[in-house]
């Protein structure tokens, strides 16, 4: 036998089975491995966050609920029964104002109703596989209208004035409706800057500049004072109205912008490639360059939702009692006054839950639309 023959011991006639990847590289231990251990200046910077939230997490812990007091009728009270926890009987006896403002008792039901139908109404938005999906969008199509009805009222409704608006409630109304409507608005604003009729380019870039450079604050005090003086004498303007179209236009300006940069990122080849399919502008605007445009912005589009959202508060400014403008009234009732963490945390608190769910989803449709190799 030749020595070649001799240095073949054994040939494999079949595929070896894959052997399992080493248990540290997978599952938790790999998470950690890659995540919080993959260097030595890391695991340094991990244990020390783990020791500062050994720290610090046990005294929160028992000042927000260990030791904190949930019901009692004054801060004093609060402090009588445990002094070293947070005082939250405050948002007990005030939720229900936190939640609705003044909005009349007897008719809290048409606001609760109102925020469950729009969570049917988002829901074929956000959703692939909501139920129903291509006849849901026509409730969503409507539902703006269903829930003016029920909030203002109307069509047998009591009517509620806006004064009587207020707490998350408010929050939420000028929040979703900028959101919603700021979207669209900016995608023709960030189109239009693009068009090649002087005319429309020339309004969409002077209202996307001028907007732009103005704080948001300042459109507020306009809305609120400036803007009766161009109406005809004895018009009313619904003050919250004024408000959503000051709080959109704003929204959608910085909208334009963000579409405008997705647009721009997108090679010269999709455009021809709408040409060379012989579809008009508007088709190939459709179907081939405001998908990949939005997908492109996601992350930008969401953290101007996360921002206007934010922006809310500022109402305060003007006289509308959103939840920061609730605490007010709130601290100069004798009995709370004095208090001010437990009020702002719980503010702090909502927002952060929305913000956060916004943030999240918009990690969820990233991962969803992903098309790259990672």
């Amino acid at each position: 036998m030749s020595d070649t023959q001799n240095s073949v011991s054994y040939v494999s006639k079949a595929d070896l089975p894959e052997l399992p990847p080493p248990a540290n590289t997978t599952g938790f231990i790999g998470w950690m491995r890659e995540n919080l251990f993959s260097s030595i200046l890391n695991s340094v910077l991990t244990l020390m966050s783990i020791a500062i939230v050994f720290l610090i997490l046990p005294g929160i812990i028992n000042w927000a609920f260990i030791n904190a007091v949930w019901v009692a009728d004054s801060l004093s009270e609060c402090r009588e029964i445990n002094s070293k926890g947070a005082c939250w009987a405050v948002i007990t006896e005030r939720f229900h104002q936190f939640i609705y403002g003044f909005y009349p008792d007897h008719l809290r039901w048409r606001p609760n109703l109102a925020f469950i139908l729009l969570i049917v109404a988002i829901g074929p938005v956000l959703f692939d596989n909501f139920p129903m999906r291509s006849k849901a969008f026509f409730f969503t199509a409507i539902y703006p209208v269903i829930a003016f009805f029920l909030l203002w009222g109307g069509l047998g409704l009591e009517p509620v004035e806006s004064d009587r608006f207020g707490g998350f409630l408010l929050t939420l109304v000028i929040g979703i409706t900028g959101i919603s409507a700021s979207l669209p608005i900016g995608i023709l604003l960030a189109l239009g800057r693009q068009s090649e009729l002087i005319f429309i380019k020339s309004i969409c870039i002077g209202f996307i500049e001028f907007i732009r450079g103005v704080p948001l604050i300042t459109l507020l005090f306009v809305a609120s004072t400036l803007l009766n003086y161009f109406l005809p004498p004895g018009t009313t303007f619904d003050i919250i109205l004024r408000v959503l179209i000051m709080v959109t236009m704003f929204a959608s300006a910085y909208m334009a912008e963000v579409i405008r940069g997705g647009l721009a990122a997108l090679p010269n080849g999709q455009y021809e490639a709408g040409d060379a399919m012989g579809l008009t502008y508007w088709q190939s605007m459709r179907l081939i360059i405001l998908p990949q445009a939005l997908k492109i912005s996601i992350p930008s589009i969401v953290n101007i939702f996360i921002g206007l959202f934010k922006d809310t508060v500022l109402v305060s400014v003007i006289g509308l009692l959103d939840p920061l403008g609730i605490i007010a009234p709130i601290r100069a009732d004798q009995a709370w006054n004095g208090i001010v963490v437990e009020l702002y945390g719980f503010v702090a608190v909502f927002f952060f839950i929305c913000c956060f769910s916004m943030s999240r989803y918009s990690m969820y449709l990233e991962r969803k639309l992903a098309t790259g190799h990672r």
